[in-house]
């Protein structure tokens, strides 16, 4: 490996790593990018350990020679792989479905790793073998990864001290007074012991006094079952110095439960499911950073990834805002939060020459309208002064006046949308129009919207909204 790190060497270096790569020259992508891109950083750090360890023997002709490889590495790697690379794994992601767990699956999940636990308990508790103590192992490493929504690598390395040395201690009086009685409950129920996560963080792991009594009976009878004295690990192996792989645990588990995704349920998207999952209950900040912290994310992370996808965000609340763009009516959601916004998306346009644009008929209707009366009485407005543009014919047509009987018709249906200062949509101005077919045969859902938006403008006027 060393002849590489010469710096005439380095074209035959990038045509090497674009063959194992799979390098396609004509569509300029990658088969594998993601190994470009590692034995790119790889490449980077062989150059300084070949530079170091010939400084150490005196060879400075070959410390210059890893040096100035690394110099065209840092140059041109981007250049020559990195740039292609990087496009064909972003590409690889457009229009894919992402994929998330279904609540259902991961029901059935834990059901039977639950009667498999129950089993292998009482199996290894009555004959300990090699065979009982991995079944059972799996089975709790499973159960613990799933409840916890884990990363599979940080739970599979539990070490058999943290386990031990979990904390048992009673809870402090003064912080229970801060707790419910459930709460008080809960915290006599679960057992905490605290592991190395990502990036040397701290994380808590909870666990059920099933699996605590199952662990117990692991650490019991692991030499017995060949476990060698010095393996470190909590879900060690039989027979080797390594522990149980989680995530190949889940996999075997999710496909012997017949559930409809088993490729659905790795550690990662557990992770997501309980992230995407948690805006059901609509969080606060505070309690939204302690869901992060025990996820071991840090919270700009966990907003930024673990959320509702983002296809469906766009979808649902971002469509929102472009059809009010669309509408010209997104004044009227002012001090609204997306979510509280409604539109109907099969609402038409209203054309040119049927209505005047928003500022237009604020003004010439407002100027024209009188004050509602208080929003907590039913009383209608006066309506010998309210007038609207007539619903039929162009812009410069005369305006007809709302009479008593269509001002009344349009409060009995419309109200609800005035007092919340909602504009209706289509389907709401068409029910009110059948509802009263009589005093309002003569009106369009068009002109009964846009009383009802003049309505609501006038009363935040009045209101200093």
């Amino acid at each position: 490996m060393v002849d590489f790190i010469i710096p005439t060497n380095f074209k035959h270096v990038i045509a090497a790593v674009k063959v194992v790569s799979g390098y396609d020259e004509e569509k300029n992508s990658y088969r594998i990018p993601s190994l470009a891109l590692k034995l790119g950083h790889s490449l980077n750090k062989i150059s300084s350990i070949v530079e170091s360890n010939a400084m150490m023997y005196g060879d400075h002709e070959r410390a210059e020679c890893a040096r100035d490889f690394r110099k065209i590495h840092q140059a041109r790697w981007n250049e020559y792989i990195s740039a292609g690379a990087i496009t064909t794994l972003k590409e690889a992601k457009w229009n894919t479905p992402q994929i998330i767990p279904f609540t259902q699956d991961v029901k059935v999940l834990h059901t039977h790793l639950e009667k498999k636990h129950n089993e292998l308990l009482s199996k290894l508790r009555s004959c300990p073998s090699a065979d009982s103590y991995a079944a059972l192992a799996k089975v709790t490493l499973s159960q613990v990864i799933l409840f916890n929504r884990r990363r599979e690598g940080e739970v599979s390395r539990m070490l058999l001290s943290a386990f031990k040395s979990r904390d048992s201690s009673e809870l402090h009086e003064d912080i229970a007074i801060c707790l419910s009685e459930f709460e008080r409950k809960l915290c006599l129920h679960f057992s905490r012991v605290e592991i190395r996560g990502k990036r040397g963080r701290k994380v808590p792991v909870l666990l059920k006094p099933s699996m605590v009594s199952a662990m117990e009976l692991l650490v019991e009878t692991r030499e017995l079952c060949g476990v060698p004295a010095e393996n470190p690990f909590m879900f060690a192996r039989c027979g080797a110095m390594s522990a149980y792989r989680g995530g190949e645990c889940i996999n075997k588990a999710a496909c012997e439960c017949g559930i409809k995704n088993p490729d659905a349920l790795s550690s990662t998207r557990l992770r997501k499911h309980i992230a995407t999952m948690s805006k059901i209950l609509n969080l606060n900040e505070n309690e939204a950073d302690q869901l992060a912290d025990f996820l071991g994310h840090d919270i700009r992370i966990h907003r930024q990834y673990y959320r509702l996808p983002e296809g469906t965000l766009q979808l649902a609340k971002m469509s929102k805002v472009l059809m009010a763009m669309e509408k010209g009516t997104l004044s009227d959601y002012k001090g609204k939060k997306l979510d509280d916004i409604e539109i109907d998306p099969n609402e038409q346009l209203e054309a040119q020459g049927d209505s005047m644009s928003s500022d237009e008929e604020d003004s010439s209707d407002l100027s024209q309208t009188t004050a509602p009366a208080p929003v907590q009485t039913d009383q209608p407005v006066q309506s010998d002064q309210a007038v609207s543009q007539e619903d039929q014919g162009s812009s410069n047509a005369p305006k007809k006046k709302w009479e008593d009987s269509e001002v009344k018709a349009v409060e009995r249906h419309m109200m609800s949308f005035i007092k919340t200062c909602k504009v209706p949509g289509k389907q709401d101005c068409e029910r009110c129009i059948h509802a009263e077919p009589e005093a309002l045969k003569q009106r369009t859902w068009t002109g009964v919207k846009n009383y009802v938006r003049n309505r609501i403008t006038t009363l935040k006027r009045k209101g200093g909204l």
